[in-house]
């Protein structure tokens, strides 16, 4: 399967990873992902939770690539795809990765009440399907991955009269 890759790279100025957000947006059109489904807002979501993360925790510049699946062709680091298309049939993987010169491995915090950080990894660890990070020559890539399929046929559950989940978010790491 092609994948269609897209890449910027990121300063250490925290108006970056608005920056981010704003340039991942952009390129979900082309990627087949419509800005009105929820997918596309749990991955700017990702982005900006991954992208804050570097920026903030380590003071180096950063890359960040998105991969979507099924497209035909290879971006290049202006971001531009090189054999533009959408992502064929919806289906597949994204991947979301900052990669940094930081050798610091990332470190999920325990944020207590109002505090205003530390749930970042909790974030990509509740709405990613999978999440992970790795060295990369002297520093570290981050990624997260959502699978991205046809729509499953859902059926509303009966109220029972309580407020319990239907579900419990479980640590997928």
């Amino acid at each position: 399967m092609q994948v269609l890759q897209m890449q910027m790279e990121v300063g250490v100025d925290p108006a970056e990873v608005g920056r981010a957000r704003r340039w991942a947006r952009s390129r979900l059109a082309g990627s087949g992902i419509g800005l009105d489904e929820p997918l596309a807002e749990t991955l700017i979501l990702l982005i900006s939770e991954l992208v804050t993360n570097a920026v903030v925790h380590t003071g180096c510049p950063a890359v960040l690539r998105m991969f979507f699946p099924g497209a035909p062709g290879v971006a290049g680091a202006s971001g531009v795809p090189a054999v533009a298309g959408p992502v064929a049939g919806g289906c597949g993987t994204v991947r979301v990765e900052v990669a940094d010169i930081s050798a610091r491995p990332p470190r999920r915090r325990c944020a207590r009440g109002d505090e205003t950080g530390g749930r970042g990894l909790e974030l990509v660890d509740g709405l990613a399907d999978r999440w992970g990070w790795q060295q990369e020559g002297s520093g570290k890539r981050i990624w997260c991955e959502i699978d991205r399929g046809p729509a499953p046929a859902r059926t509303l559950p009966r109220w029972n009269g309580a407020f319990e989940p239907q579900h419990a978010l479980t640590n997928g790491a």
